[in-house]
């Protein structure tokens, strides 16, 4: 794998050393395509780039996707999941590319303490029919996690039956492969972006 575009295109994303059972990475053409989604879609970041966006990266994995908003101008990223091999290897892959505006927790998404801060941009990449993306939305807003007008961009596979819960509503919905992409926002926020009530 390999950043797509910005200021680190072309540097190589690696799984690092035991993190192969831990991390199943979305597909270069799924990357390609929800950043370009989130570049140029209705739905997206509302004609607005990642400057300046606080992004969180949760089931980070191999942290492709934050690392990818980080190189297209993101301000900061925190990198979320359960598994230490993922940590290690998505902090890796950020002192590869040299890249410092990071923070990294080991945690279980569905169970998150309150944050500080509530994050502009929120990528939800969970295992594959693990019933964990509800859950994690849940545990997000309950948390604090979530700026308001905030954008989250959720993954699982085109097979499985996903209910998103209240107060969140899908804003747009597109299928890559096996992959499905998910734009949610929370509803309440519908006005602000410019969608119609």
């Amino acid at each position: 794998m390999r950043i797509i575009a910005g200021k680190h295109k072309g540097r190589r994303i690696d799984l690092g050393k035991g993190a192969g059972g831990a991390v199943r990475p979305t597909s270069d053409f799924a990357r390609e395509a929800i950043f370009n989604l989130l570049a140029h879609g209705r739905h997206g970041l509302n004609g607005h780039t990642f400057s300046g966006k606080a992004v969180l990266d949760v089931f980070c994995g191999s942290g492709a996707l934050g690392l990818e908003a980080l190189s297209r101008g993101a301000e900061r990223v925190m990198f979320i999941d359960s598994a230490r091999e993922a940590i290690a290897s998505v902090r890796q892959n950020a002192e590869r590319i040299r890249e410092d505006a990071v923070e990294f927790l080991q945690a279980d998404a569905r169970q998150l303490l309150p944050s500080r801060r509530g994050y502009d941009l929120i990528f939800l990449d969970p295992p594959y029919f693990g019933g964990l993306l509800a859950p994690a939305l849940k545990s997000l807003h309950k948390s604090g996690w979530i700026a308001e007008g905030a954008l989250i961009v959720a993954e699982h596979d085109a097979k499985e039956d996903i209910k998103i819960p209240e107060p969140f509503s899908v804003t747009d919905e597109r299928s890559y492969g096996r992959a499905m992409v998910k734009l949610i926002i929370i509803a309440s926020d519908r006005r602000e972006r410019g969608n119609p009530v």
